[in-house]
């Protein structure tokens, strides 16, 4: 049962999740379990046990922390299974906590229209995690299967549950669509980048709107659009798929 904590490691790597490797180090007394039991904490997911109890529930917080703190290196940390953690085994047991954290930029992608669907297929041969995002389920049949859809009665959902210094390429099918989803983006303001799809014209159009709804001069310079490198030119959906990907590479290799 303890060689599961191998395989669980294998598929978060598949699917680019990070998590943090719990492992009993050392035992005194009455614990729930022995020396070398191992627990895996993903953001959503745990996998295995430590013993449960209010040891495991504390563990599992403190990794979780680290997780959203993005902590790179290992610590132990002591517990007293008494009264005072909520456990009567009345034990001591040490835990060491390993963060298995692959920097990946977290990447949502409004929109699964021809150039969302190329950008996408693109997106998923890099070291990314991409939540994919249309209200029309029936767009993903051809996604790739380490990017996550979701299909969200509003997809303002999706911009309020992404992390913080997330990617966001706005490409839906409905310009009003994209308006609102972009001033949400920006009035946000703690994201990594922000591309948007359409002309110079469609971007005087929106800032215009956009600074009637009270968006500063300053956050419309971090917008990017035309979205994509310049330098890559064509009006293809696999070519602009490239001049975005290509966008994306450099922000990221620079925050590197």
């Amino acid at each position: 049962m303890n060689e599961d904590w191998i395989s669980v490691l294998m598929q978060l790597r598949e699917r680019r999740e990070p998590c943090v490797l719990l492992t009993l180090l050392a035992d005194k007394g009455s614990v729930p379990r022995n020396c070398g039991t191992k627990m895996v904490v993903g953001r959503e997911q745990t996998y295995l046990t430590i013993g449960g109890g209010h040891l495991e529930y504390q563990c599992i917080a403190m990794a979780r922390e680290m997780l959203a703190a993005q902590t790179i290196s290992p610590h132990t940390e002591h517990f007293n299974l008494g009264a005072r953690l909520g456990q009567c085994c009345g034990g001591m047991t040490t835990v060491l906590f390993e963060p298995l954290i692959q920097p990946q930029p977290q990447i949502v992608v409004f929109g699964a229209g021809h150039v969302g669907q190329a950008l996408v297929a693109l997106l998923a041969t890099l070291p990314c995690h991409i939540t994919w995002v249309d209200e029309r389920s029936d767009m993903f049949a051809g996604a790739p299967p380490a990017v996550k859809t979701w299909q969200p009665q509003d997809p303002l959902d999706a911009v309020k549950s992404a992390p913080a210094q997330s990617y966001f390429i706005v490409m839906t099918h409905h310009h009003p669509r994209d308006l609102e989803l972009t001033e949400a983006i920006l009035k946000r303001g703690d994201y990594r980048y922000l591309g948007l799809i359409g002309s110079q014209t469609k971007r005087q159009r929106f800032e215009y709107r956009l600074a009637g709804k009270g968006v500063s001069a300053e956050q419309l310079n971090t917008l990017r659009c035309p979205v994509g490198l310049p330098d890559v030119k064509g009006k293809l959906p696999a070519e602009i798929a490239v001049a975005i990907a290509a966008e994306i590479i450099a922000v990221y290799q620079a925050a590197s």
